[in-house]
């Protein structure tokens, strides 16, 4: 988080995206946001459906399973690894700027409304927070009734009959499929029925409404059609060989993906189709690189985990083996 416009000593924070909720959905969306670029902090404190799992042991690429704490800081690291902040505290109210209660100069909240730059939301803490966001992920399972207000008819709230006594809680109907809200820049992960119901299946969730929130960002700034979907993933370096290799065939390409009906500037597509060529090259990965990287991956994964557990995994003449190899030197020379 980094401050935007104020003195040193304020506590006003600003922030791309806040995330509330740290489980799988709200840190899987997170992981996306952050790695696509945006400043994305996840704040979470309060209950958390994982903690009712006793062993999770459906995560796809776990064979035998793996135990909640190990699962929750490998995805911990997860987003320290992609740069997004990750918050012990609970948010207790997203605002629009102009519409906070202690806010006396009128004049101010006028200016405010009319910066393009302004941003849509003003996120609080339980620990006085107060973090300026473009966009609110809501990922927290429980309870949405830090999203009161948004809505000027309420509607993402419902009443249900419990026992003869009337409650209300968040309509997890409110957001549509894909997690879009009728509020601009706020979308949902959860409360999302099933969806967030086994740990799998809401972390594909949570990076689903994740994708939708930067498709719409690419939106707003002008890419058109199917152009402004993101996918996020690397290229090997064989498929930028060929014609595919020249960055005048992906401005061909480019050009031919702009629907008839595009209204964007012939300089505002040119600029954004440079872009978009950059980020794709920037995927770009040789065999070397490739082989690096998984080096790397395998080395945060023991670190995470802790190199003393992954040894007393090792079956013991596996272990004799690697400590009779170190002693040779054929191990860590």
């Amino acid at each position: 988080m980094t401050a935007r416009g104020t003195d040193s000593d304020s506590d006003l924070d600003s922030a791309d995206v806040v995330v509330v909720g740290g489980g799988p959905t709200g840190c899987a969306a997170a992981v996306f946001t952050a790695r696509y670029g945006l400043d994305t902090v996840v704040f979470d404190r309060g209950n958390a459906a994982l903690r009712r799992c006793a062993y999770l042991e459906n995560y796809l690429g776990f064979p035998a399973g793996i135990g909640v704490d190990t699962f929750t800081a490998l995805v911990h690291e997860h987003l320290a690894e992609v740069g997004a902040d990750y918050v012990a505290d609970m948010v207790v109210s997203v605002e629009r700027p102009g519409d906070e209660s202690e806010v006396t100069d009128a004049s101010e909240t006028e200016s405010d409304a009319d910066d393009a730059d302004a941003p849509r939301f003003v996120v609080r803490t339980q620990e006085g927070r107060r973090v300026e966001a473009d966009y609110v992920v809501a990922a927290a399972w429980y309870d949405g009734d830090y999203l009161r207000g948004l809505d000027d008819d309420d509607a993402m709230f419902e009443e249900h009959d419990h026992h003869g006594e009337v409650h209300e809680h968040f309509d997890s109907d409110y957001a549509d499929g894909d997690g879009r809200t009728p509020v601009e820049g706020l979308y949902v992960a959860a409360p999302s029925g099933d969806r967030n119901a086994q740990v799998g299946i809401a972390a594909g969730q949570g990076g689903h409404v994740a994708r939708c929130l930067i498709e719409d960002r690419r939106r707003e700034r002008g890419f058109p059609g199917d152009l402004a979907r993101h996918y996020d993933w690397l290229r090997a370096d064989t498929e930028f060989h060929g014609e595919w290799g020249d960055r005048d065939r992906w401005r061909e390409w480019f050009e031919s993906e702009v629907p008839d009906d595009a209204d964007v500037d012939d300089e505002r597509l040119a600029d954004l189709r440079e872009s978009y060529i950059d980020r794709a090259f920037d995927t770009r990965r040789t065999d070397r690189e490739v082989e690096a990287a998984e080096s790397r991956g395998i080395r945060r994964l023991v670190e995470t985990i802790g190199t003393e557990r992954v040894l007393d995994a090792l079956p013991d003449e596996a272990l004799a083996d690697y400590l009779d190899g170190r002693e040779l030197g054929g191990v860590e020379q």
